[in-house]
């Protein structure tokens, strides 16, 4: 059994009421490797804003859960070596599936932990959320629920549906089952193909697709029911069209790409959204750079030479996203 704490982490309890009370968000970024994880730390060390580490089940595995707990450790030495005094970081899984996929992560270091039982019966989601809260909290970890389906795919997860939560739902599921904080449909949806062209219309001037808007009418009633409660948006990448242009003029192939416009984000936000997961965006991010490389270079077979720009890259997007979207820059001095 490892505590997150003697790793230097910290859990999303205070950050959450710090957000909802400051009008901003926290960004939950996912990372799969190293470069990703020293991108995510340098832009929150130099802008000084909280962070969470987000981990999937498959990520999980890809780099190995010892690994990953020194991973952690490291990244919280790696953000004081840069000058971030008091680093506050926190480990969370990412869409957990069990209760023994959580406990595993409880009991390896992560702060926070996510069960995604959205898919089952309602009171089957309670009463796993509820045994994955009982066992969590005797460690102080949080635990976020989801209530409501988003489409499209990520990793494991995947509905070709989003079914919008149900506002008349949320207070039974929150007080039953205990979490700290929940995952709402309101809209957003996972991958780099949050809409299909049918969904969207065209901008007349670019002929890019233009997505249609959140269902803030869903979220200002849940906040209505649920006055002050942490609210997480998942599947919030916003698919930036310079990089998916990057991709396909370097051989790549991403027709109709399309995410969440940022003003919508930044609206969210200011709400009793506190936490915003993005994911694509990076992986879009780390492809491109990576992509331009070998296009421009295709004798070149140095890691460092394609990493490290595709590094330099995610890193000037995890910023951007901090400051002009979830406005968290300065929060943890």
């Amino acid at each position: 059994m490892v505590n997150f704490k003697e790793l230097g982490l910290v859990n999303t309890r205070e950050m959450f009421a710090k957000a909802i009370k400051g009008g901003y968000a926290i960004p939950a970024f996912n990372f799969n490797n190293m470069e990703q994880l020293q991108a995510i730390i340098k832009a929150s060390a130099e802008t000084k804003s909280p962070v969470i580490l987000q981990v999937s089940k498959g990520a999980r595995n890809y780099a190995n859960q010892t690994l990953l707990r020194y991973m952690a450790q490291g990244a919280v030495e790696y953000a004081k070596e840069l000058g971030w005094e008091h680093p506050q970081i926190c480990l969370h899984l990412d869409h957990g599936d069990s209760f023994e996929l959580c406990k595993s992560c409880v009991d390896f270091g992560f702060s926070s932990v996510m069960i995604d039982a959205s898919s089952l019966p309602y009171e089957e989601n309670i009463a796993l959320t509820k045994k994955v809260v009982d066992y969590a909290h005797q460690f102080d970890v949080t635990v976020e629920a989801e209530l409501g389906v988003l489409a499209g795919v990520e990793d494991e997860v995947a509905s070709e549906v989003s079914h919008y939560t149900k506002p008349e739902e949320v207070v039974d599921f929150a007080t039953r089952t205990g979490c700290d904080s929940l995952a709402i449909s309101i809209g957003t949806s996972h991958g780099a193909y949050k809409f299909t062209p049918e969904q969207c219309t065209r901008d007349p001037q670019t002929g890019r697709l233009v997505p249609p808007p959140l269902a803030f009418d869903v979220l200002d009633a849940i906040m209505e029911q649920l006055p002050g409660f942490p609210i997480v948006l998942h599947g919030s990448s916003s698919v930036p069209q310079e990089y998916v242009d990057m991709i396909n003029a370097t051989g790549g192939k991403l027709p109709d790409a399309v995410g969440i416009p940022e003003e919508q984000l930044r609206k969210a936000a200011a709400s009793a959204v506190c936490k915003i997961n993005i994911d694509s965006d990076s992986r879009l991010a780390f492809t491109a750079a990576v992509r331009k490389v070998f296009w421009e270079k295709p004798g070149e077979f140095d890691p460092r030479k394609y990493c490290g720009p595709a590094r330099d890259l995610m890193t000037e997007l995890y910023k951007h996203k901090i400051i002009n979207v979830l406005g968290s820059n300065g929060k943890a001095e």
